[in-house]
């Protein structure tokens, strides 16, 4: 068993409040939900209104898969234009 899984680091510019931050949160999390057979979270910075922190996580069986499910998770939070992605880190775990 592979598990995968990616902290990544968002800031967002003009944002005023925490209601916006939340709304910016929950889209991003929906998209990649829908599009992504991947468990997906803010998990941490909550109080903090122009910073998202967000967990990904995937399992398979195929190392370069869950690598690669990942990368292309990454790239389509970046396409999506909502916020500039600061720092995202990946580990691959075989249990």
């Amino acid at each position: 068993m592979v598990v995968g899984i990616m902290k990544i680091e968002l800031h967002l510019h003009d944002n005023r409040s925490l209601k916006g931050k939340r709304k910016v949160v929950k889209s991003m999390v929906g998209k990649v939900k829908h599009r992504f057979n991947v468990a997906i979270a803010e998990t941490g910075s909550n109080d903090k209104w122009q910073k998202i922190e967000l967990g990904v996580s995937t399992v398979g069986n195929d190392r370069r898969h869950v690598d690669s499910s990942l990368t292309n998770v990454l790239s389509f939070i970046d396409s999506l234009y909502l916020a500039e992605i600061v720092d995202s880190k990946i580990e691959i775990l075989n249990i």
